[in-house]
Protein backbone atom coordinates (compact mmCIF):
# COMPACT_ATOMS: atom_id res chain seq x y z
CA UNK A 1 0.00 0.00 0.00
CA UNK A 2 2.69 2.71 1.11
CA UNK A 3 4.63 2.05 -2.57
CA UNK A 4 1.63 2.35 -3.79
CA UNK A 5 1.04 5.89 -2.67
CA UNK A 6 4.22 6.57 -3.43
CA UNK A 7 3.66 6.29 -6.89
CA UNK A 8 0.38 8.10 -6.75
CA UNK A 9 2.79 11.43 -4.94
CA UNK A 10 5.36 11.22 -7.72
CA UNK A 11 2.90 12.29 -10.22
CA UNK A 12 1.01 14.48 -7.66
CA UNK A 13 4.54 16.09 -7.43
CA UNK A 14 5.29 16.20 -11.18
CA UNK A 15 1.37 18.20 -11.41
CA UNK A 16 2.10 20.80 -8.44
CA UNK A 17 5.15 22.22 -9.98
CA UNK A 18 3.38 22.29 -13.67
CA UNK A 19 0.25 23.78 -12.31
CA UNK A 20 1.02 26.79 -10.57
CA UNK A 21 3.30 28.52 -12.80
CA UNK A 22 1.04 30.92 -14.81
CA UNK A 23 -0.41 31.91 -11.23
CA UNK A 24 2.79 32.42 -9.83
CA UNK A 25 5.01 34.13 -12.59
CA UNK A 26 3.35 37.52 -12.05
CA UNK A 27 4.42 37.54 -8.38
CA UNK A 28 7.62 36.36 -9.15
CA UNK A 29 8.16 39.05 -11.70
CA UNK A 30 7.12 41.76 -9.30
CA UNK A 31 10.04 39.95 -6.88
CA UNK A 32 12.83 39.66 -8.96
CA UNK A 33 12.22 43.02 -10.88
CA UNK A 34 11.59 41.60 -14.45
CA UNK A 35 9.76 41.43 -17.26
CA UNK A 36 7.03 38.53 -17.07
CA UNK A 37 8.24 36.76 -20.66
CA UNK A 38 12.03 36.55 -18.84
CA UNK A 39 10.71 34.87 -15.72
CA UNK A 40 8.85 32.40 -17.23
CA UNK A 41 11.75 31.50 -19.85
CA UNK A 42 13.13 30.29 -16.69
CA UNK A 43 10.89 27.37 -16.16
CA UNK A 44 12.62 26.22 -19.55
CA UNK A 45 14.83 24.86 -17.05
CA UNK A 46 12.22 22.88 -15.69
CA UNK A 47 10.52 21.34 -18.46
CA UNK A 48 13.57 20.46 -20.39
CA UNK A 49 14.98 18.69 -16.87
CA UNK A 50 11.95 16.45 -17.10
CA UNK A 51 12.70 15.61 -20.91
CA UNK A 52 16.48 14.51 -19.59
CA UNK A 53 15.50 12.93 -16.96
CA UNK A 54 13.12 10.71 -18.90
CA UNK A 55 15.93 9.83 -20.76
CA UNK A 56 18.24 9.25 -18.12
CA UNK A 57 15.51 7.04 -16.62
CA UNK A 58 16.70 4.26 -19.43
CA UNK A 59 19.74 3.80 -17.81
CA UNK A 60 20.17 4.88 -13.75
CA UNK A 61 17.51 1.92 -12.75
CA UNK A 62 20.47 -0.21 -13.51
CA UNK A 63 22.96 1.71 -11.65
CA UNK A 64 21.09 1.66 -8.30
CA UNK A 65 17.94 -0.01 -6.28
CA UNK A 66 14.64 1.63 -7.04
CA UNK A 67 14.28 2.73 -2.91
CA UNK A 68 17.77 3.90 -3.19
CA UNK A 69 17.09 6.29 -6.35
CA UNK A 70 13.37 7.23 -5.25
CA UNK A 71 14.59 8.47 -1.51
CA UNK A 72 17.96 10.24 -3.46
CA UNK A 73 15.50 11.96 -6.12
CA UNK A 74 12.55 13.40 -3.66
CA UNK A 75 15.34 14.28 -1.05
CA UNK A 76 16.78 16.41 -3.73
CA UNK A 77 13.23 17.70 -5.10
CA UNK A 78 12.59 18.48 -1.38
CA UNK A 79 15.84 20.22 -1.14
CA UNK A 80 15.96 22.46 -4.12
CA UNK A 81 12.14 23.35 -4.02
CA UNK A 82 12.84 24.84 0.15
CA UNK A 83 15.85 26.71 -1.05
CA UNK A 84 13.67 29.04 -3.85
CA UNK A 85 12.55 30.61 -0.31
CA UNK A 86 16.14 32.30 -0.04
CA UNK A 87 16.89 32.82 -3.91
CA UNK A 88 17.86 36.40 -5.24
CA UNK A 89 18.62 35.33 -8.46
CA UNK A 90 16.69 34.37 -11.04
CA UNK A 91 19.67 32.21 -12.82
CA UNK A 92 19.53 30.38 -9.68
CA UNK A 93 15.74 29.46 -9.45
CA UNK A 94 16.24 28.07 -13.01
CA UNK A 95 19.07 25.26 -11.82
CA UNK A 96 17.00 24.84 -9.06
CA UNK A 97 13.91 24.26 -11.19
CA UNK A 98 16.32 22.19 -13.61
CA UNK A 99 17.54 20.00 -10.49
CA UNK A 100 13.64 18.94 -10.22
CA UNK A 101 12.94 18.59 -13.36
CA UNK A 102 15.67 16.01 -13.91
CA UNK A 103 14.10 14.29 -10.93
CA UNK A 104 10.91 14.31 -11.87
CA UNK A 105 11.64 13.34 -15.10
CA UNK A 106 13.37 9.45 -13.48
CA UNK A 107 10.80 9.86 -10.84
CA UNK A 108 7.92 8.96 -12.98
CA UNK A 109 9.27 6.64 -14.56
CA UNK A 110 9.97 4.65 -10.87
CA UNK A 111 6.35 5.41 -10.09
CA UNK A 112 5.53 3.76 -13.54
CA UNK A 113 7.80 0.73 -12.47
CA UNK A 114 6.14 0.41 -9.22
CA UNK A 115 2.65 0.31 -10.97
CA UNK A 116 3.79 -2.33 -13.37
CA UNK A 117 5.95 -4.71 -10.92
CA UNK A 118 3.43 -4.54 -8.19
CA UNK A 119 0.30 -5.24 -9.60
CA UNK A 120 -1.33 -7.88 -12.08
CA UNK A 121 -2.27 -7.02 -15.24
CA UNK A 122 -5.84 -6.75 -14.73
CA UNK A 123 -5.50 -4.28 -11.88
CA UNK A 124 -2.54 -2.23 -14.02
CA UNK A 125 -5.23 -0.68 -16.02
CA UNK A 126 -7.37 0.73 -12.29
CA UNK A 127 -3.77 1.91 -10.97
CA UNK A 128 -3.45 4.31 -14.41
CA UNK A 129 -7.15 5.99 -14.00
CA UNK A 130 -6.01 6.31 -10.11
CA UNK A 131 -2.67 8.37 -11.49
CA UNK A 132 -4.81 10.56 -13.89
CA UNK A 133 -6.87 11.44 -11.02
CA UNK A 134 -3.82 12.08 -8.56
CA UNK A 135 -2.24 14.81 -11.35
CA UNK A 136 -5.92 16.78 -11.32
CA UNK A 137 -6.33 17.12 -7.93
CA UNK A 138 -2.96 18.23 -7.67
CA UNK A 139 -3.46 21.10 -9.98
CA UNK A 140 -6.29 21.80 -7.89
CA UNK A 141 -4.93 21.50 -5.24
CA UNK A 142 -1.39 23.29 -5.51
CA UNK A 143 -3.70 25.88 -7.91
CA UNK A 144 -5.21 26.73 -5.08
CA UNK A 145 -3.13 27.01 -2.47
CA UNK A 146 -0.80 29.33 -4.72
CA UNK A 147 -3.85 31.70 -4.79
CA UNK A 148 -4.52 31.38 -1.09
CA UNK A 149 -0.79 32.16 0.29
CA UNK A 150 -0.30 34.85 -2.86
CA UNK A 151 -3.57 36.73 -1.26
CA UNK A 152 -1.87 36.84 1.98
CA UNK A 153 1.08 37.45 0.44
CA UNK A 154 3.04 34.83 1.29
CA UNK A 155 6.85 34.59 -0.69
CA UNK A 156 6.11 33.21 -4.60
CA UNK A 157 7.34 29.87 -3.89
CA UNK A 158 4.57 29.45 -1.19
CA UNK A 159 2.88 26.95 -3.26
CA UNK A 160 6.28 25.12 -3.87
CA UNK A 161 7.26 24.71 -0.25
CA UNK A 162 3.86 22.46 -0.25
CA UNK A 163 5.42 20.57 -2.72
CA UNK A 164 8.43 20.39 -1.07
CA UNK A 165 6.53 18.71 1.88
CA UNK A 166 4.29 15.88 -0.13
CA UNK A 167 7.97 15.50 -1.56
CA UNK A 168 9.29 14.99 1.94
CA UNK A 169 6.52 12.56 2.76
CA UNK A 170 7.66 10.28 -0.11
CA UNK A 171 11.03 9.74 1.14
CA UNK A 172 9.69 9.13 4.83
CA UNK A 173 7.31 6.35 2.89
CA UNK A 174 10.14 4.98 1.14
CA UNK A 175 12.47 4.52 4.33
CA UNK A 176 9.86 2.33 5.43
CA UNK A 177 8.33 0.47 2.40
CA UNK A 178 9.71 -2.60 0.63
CA UNK A 179 10.03 -2.01 -3.05
CA UNK A 180 9.33 -4.47 -5.75
CA UNK A 181 12.69 -5.82 -8.16
CA UNK A 182 13.17 -3.22 -11.02
CA UNK A 183 15.45 -5.32 -12.88
CA UNK A 184 12.88 -4.56 -16.40
CA UNK A 185 11.69 -1.01 -15.12
CA UNK A 186 9.20 1.06 -17.06
CA UNK A 187 10.26 4.82 -18.29
CA UNK A 188 7.65 7.50 -18.14
CA UNK A 189 9.04 10.59 -18.81
CA UNK A 190 5.98 12.93 -19.91
CA UNK A 191 4.27 14.83 -18.09
CA UNK A 192 0.90 13.25 -16.98
CA UNK A 193 2.16 10.43 -18.43
CA UNK A 194 1.23 6.76 -18.68
CA UNK A 195 2.73 3.62 -16.45
CA UNK A 196 3.99 1.85 -19.60
CA UNK A 197 3.62 -2.17 -18.60
CA UNK A 198 6.47 -4.26 -20.04
CA UNK A 199 5.52 -6.48 -22.70
CA UNK A 200 6.73 -8.65 -25.23
CA UNK A 201 9.89 -7.52 -28.24
CA UNK A 202 8.18 -5.34 -30.54
CA UNK A 203 8.59 -6.35 -34.00
CA UNK A 204 11.04 -4.69 -36.11
CA UNK A 205 8.53 -3.31 -38.83
CA UNK A 206 8.27 0.04 -39.22
CA UNK A 207 5.50 2.00 -37.15
CA UNK A 208 2.63 2.69 -39.60
CA UNK A 209 1.54 6.35 -40.94
CA UNK A 210 -0.77 6.74 -37.85
CA UNK A 211 1.53 6.26 -35.29
CA UNK A 212 3.46 8.93 -36.18
CA UNK A 213 0.36 11.24 -36.80
CA UNK A 214 0.16 10.99 -32.73
CA UNK A 215 3.46 11.05 -32.27
CA UNK A 216 3.13 15.00 -33.57
CA UNK A 217 -0.34 15.60 -32.10
CA UNK A 218 0.99 14.70 -28.70
CA UNK A 219 3.94 17.36 -29.58
CA UNK A 220 0.99 20.08 -29.72
CA UNK A 221 -1.62 18.82 -27.43
CA UNK A 222 0.77 19.36 -24.57
CA UNK A 223 2.18 22.63 -26.70
CA UNK A 224 -1.13 24.01 -26.57
CA UNK A 225 -2.60 23.17 -23.43
CA UNK A 226 0.27 24.39 -21.29
CA UNK A 227 0.83 27.79 -23.46
CA UNK A 228 -3.09 28.32 -22.45
CA UNK A 229 -2.34 27.75 -18.59
CA UNK A 230 0.80 29.58 -18.12
CA UNK A 231 -0.37 32.57 -19.85
CA UNK A 232 -4.20 32.82 -19.49
CA UNK A 233 -3.59 34.38 -15.80
CA UNK A 234 -1.46 37.10 -16.92
CA UNK A 235 -3.87 37.82 -19.84
CA UNK A 236 -6.47 38.22 -17.35
CA UNK A 237 -4.69 40.55 -14.83
CA UNK A 238 -2.61 42.65 -17.33
CA UNK A 239 -5.66 42.62 -20.33
CA UNK A 240 -8.89 42.49 -18.83
CA UNK A 241 -7.74 43.92 -15.30
CA UNK A 242 -8.98 40.78 -13.28
CA UNK A 243 -7.68 40.38 -9.92
CA UNK A 244 -4.90 37.60 -9.64
CA UNK A 245 -6.98 35.91 -7.38
CA UNK A 246 -9.70 35.14 -9.19
CA UNK A 247 -7.24 34.79 -12.61
CA UNK A 248 -5.67 32.00 -11.08
CA UNK A 249 -9.02 30.57 -10.49
CA UNK A 250 -9.74 29.83 -13.85
CA UNK A 251 -6.39 27.87 -14.21
CA UNK A 252 -8.03 25.73 -11.24
CA UNK A 253 -11.40 25.49 -12.81
CA UNK A 254 -9.40 23.52 -15.52
CA UNK A 255 -8.14 21.24 -13.66
CA UNK A 256 -11.41 20.66 -11.94
CA UNK A 257 -13.34 19.84 -15.21
CA UNK A 258 -10.50 17.82 -16.33
CA UNK A 259 -10.70 15.29 -12.55
CA UNK A 260 -14.55 15.38 -13.31
CA UNK A 261 -14.55 14.32 -16.96
CA UNK A 262 -12.01 11.30 -15.86
CA UNK A 263 -14.70 9.89 -13.63
CA UNK A 264 -16.61 8.84 -16.83
CA UNK A 265 -13.37 8.06 -19.40
CA UNK A 266 -13.34 4.48 -18.92
CA UNK A 267 -17.39 4.25 -19.18
CA UNK A 268 -17.25 6.63 -22.17
CA UNK A 269 -14.19 4.34 -24.06
CA UNK A 270 -16.78 0.81 -23.44
CA UNK A 271 -19.51 3.15 -25.05
CA UNK A 272 -17.77 4.88 -27.93
CA UNK A 273 -14.78 3.26 -28.44
CA UNK A 274 -10.88 5.26 -28.16
CA UNK A 275 -11.01 6.48 -31.54
CA UNK A 276 -14.50 8.04 -32.05
CA UNK A 277 -14.12 9.51 -28.09
CA UNK A 278 -10.74 10.69 -29.11
CA UNK A 279 -12.14 12.56 -32.36
CA UNK A 280 -15.11 13.95 -29.98
CA UNK A 281 -12.58 14.84 -27.44
CA UNK A 282 -10.01 17.19 -29.24
CA UNK A 283 -12.97 18.86 -31.64
CA UNK A 284 -14.70 19.83 -28.25
CA UNK A 285 -11.06 21.08 -26.60
CA UNK A 286 -10.39 22.99 -29.82
CA UNK A 287 -13.56 24.61 -29.61
CA UNK A 288 -14.03 25.20 -26.07
CA UNK A 289 -10.34 26.89 -26.07
CA UNK A 290 -11.71 30.04 -28.54
CA UNK A 291 -13.94 31.46 -25.62
CA UNK A 292 -11.16 31.46 -23.30
CA UNK A 293 -9.14 34.66 -25.50
CA UNK A 294 -13.06 35.99 -26.68
CA UNK A 295 -14.78 36.68 -23.13
CA UNK A 296 -13.78 38.99 -21.09
CA UNK A 297 -16.13 38.24 -18.34
CA UNK A 298 -14.97 36.56 -15.00
CA UNK A 299 -17.93 34.39 -14.18
CA UNK A 300 -18.08 33.19 -17.68
CA UNK A 301 -14.47 32.61 -17.81
CA UNK A 302 -14.51 30.57 -14.96
CA UNK A 303 -17.31 28.49 -16.38
CA UNK A 304 -15.82 28.24 -20.00
CA UNK A 305 -12.04 26.83 -18.20
CA UNK A 306 -14.47 24.10 -16.64
CA UNK A 307 -15.35 23.20 -19.83
CA UNK A 308 -12.14 23.22 -21.35
CA UNK A 309 -11.25 21.01 -18.71
CA UNK A 310 -13.63 18.49 -18.86
CA UNK A 311 -13.43 18.37 -23.22
CA UNK A 312 -9.66 17.78 -22.48
CA UNK A 313 -10.55 14.73 -20.22
CA UNK A 314 -7.38 12.88 -20.27
CA UNK A 315 -6.54 13.63 -24.21
CA UNK A 316 -3.04 12.17 -23.53
CA UNK A 317 -3.89 8.98 -22.42
CA UNK A 318 -6.59 8.20 -24.66
CA UNK A 319 -4.33 9.07 -27.68
CA UNK A 320 -1.64 6.86 -26.49
CA UNK A 321 -4.52 3.64 -26.21
CA UNK A 322 -5.17 4.65 -29.78
CA UNK A 323 -1.70 4.58 -31.28
CA UNK A 324 -1.34 1.46 -29.57
CA UNK A 325 -4.05 -0.04 -30.95
CA UNK A 326 -2.25 0.42 -34.27
CA UNK A 327 0.25 -1.63 -34.12
CA UNK A 328 0.51 -5.85 -33.41
CA UNK A 329 2.42 -5.62 -30.14
CA UNK A 330 2.89 -2.63 -29.14
CA UNK A 331 5.69 -2.26 -26.16
CA UNK A 332 8.17 0.21 -24.55
CA UNK A 333 9.71 1.50 -27.69
CA UNK A 334 6.71 2.59 -29.26
CA UNK A 335 5.20 3.94 -25.62
CA UNK A 336 8.71 5.99 -25.39
CA UNK A 337 8.56 7.56 -28.57
CA UNK A 338 4.93 8.38 -28.21
CA UNK A 339 6.04 9.86 -24.92
CA UNK A 340 8.97 12.15 -26.09
CA UNK A 341 6.39 13.67 -27.92
CA UNK A 342 4.16 14.85 -25.35
CA UNK A 343 7.55 15.29 -23.63
CA UNK A 344 8.88 17.90 -26.65
CA UNK A 345 5.97 19.86 -25.90
CA UNK A 346 5.96 20.37 -22.77
CA UNK A 347 9.70 21.26 -22.48
CA UNK A 348 9.66 23.69 -25.84
CA UNK A 349 6.52 25.80 -24.25
CA UNK A 350 8.03 27.91 -22.06
CA UNK A 351 10.43 29.41 -24.71
CA UNK A 352 8.35 28.87 -27.50
CA UNK A 353 5.51 31.48 -25.63
CA UNK A 354 7.88 33.86 -24.30
CA UNK A 355 9.37 34.31 -27.34
CA UNK A 356 5.64 34.92 -28.75
CA UNK A 357 4.89 37.64 -25.59
CA UNK A 358 8.24 39.75 -26.40
CA UNK A 359 7.03 40.04 -30.10
CA UNK A 360 3.47 40.56 -29.28
CA UNK A 361 1.00 39.80 -26.05
CA UNK A 362 -0.30 37.02 -24.01
CA UNK A 363 -3.25 37.30 -26.44
CA UNK A 364 -1.62 36.04 -29.01
CA UNK A 365 -0.41 32.92 -26.81
CA UNK A 366 -3.88 31.97 -26.35
CA UNK A 367 -4.62 32.33 -29.95
CA UNK A 368 -1.70 30.26 -30.50
CA UNK A 369 -2.81 27.53 -28.22
CA UNK A 370 -5.82 27.43 -30.19
CA UNK A 371 -3.77 27.16 -33.19
CA UNK A 372 -2.34 24.05 -31.73
CA UNK A 373 -5.55 22.47 -30.98
CA UNK A 374 -6.72 23.17 -34.06
CA UNK A 375 -3.68 21.27 -36.25
CA UNK A 376 -4.13 18.53 -33.87
CA UNK A 377 -7.88 18.54 -34.83
CA UNK A 378 -7.49 18.45 -38.25
CA UNK A 379 -4.71 16.15 -38.29
CA UNK A 380 -6.80 13.43 -35.94
CA UNK A 381 -9.94 14.08 -38.49
CA UNK A 382 -7.83 13.57 -41.62
CA UNK A 383 -6.14 10.64 -40.59
CA UNK A 384 -9.93 9.06 -39.65
CA UNK A 385 -11.14 9.97 -43.70
CA UNK A 386 -7.96 8.61 -44.74
CA UNK A 387 -8.79 5.49 -43.06
CA UNK A 388 -12.01 5.19 -44.17
CA UNK A 389 -11.39 6.08 -47.63
CA UNK A 390 -8.51 3.40 -47.89
CA UNK A 391 -10.68 0.69 -46.28
CA UNK A 392 -13.25 1.44 -49.11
Amino acid sequence: MSITLISFLAYFVMSGMLSSIGIITGPMASYFELPVTEVTARFSWLTLGILVGSILALVVFDWLSLKKIVILLYGLISFSLVSLLFAQSIDFVGYALGVVGVCCGVGLAGAATIISTTYQQEQRASMLVITDGSFSVAGIVCSSIALYLLSLEFHWSGSYLFVAIVAAIIIVLAIFSTFPDASNPVNDGAVDAAPVEPRESEPQARWPFSVWVCIVCLFFYTLGQYSMLWWLPNHLETALGIQSSAAGEVVGRFWTGMFVAQLFVAWWVLKVGVQRLLLLATLSTFLCSIPLWLVDSIDALVMLAFLWGFANLGLLKILISYATLQVPKPGPRLISGLLLGATLGTALSPWVTSNIVEMSSSYFVLQFSTLCYALLTIMLWSLRFYEMKKAS
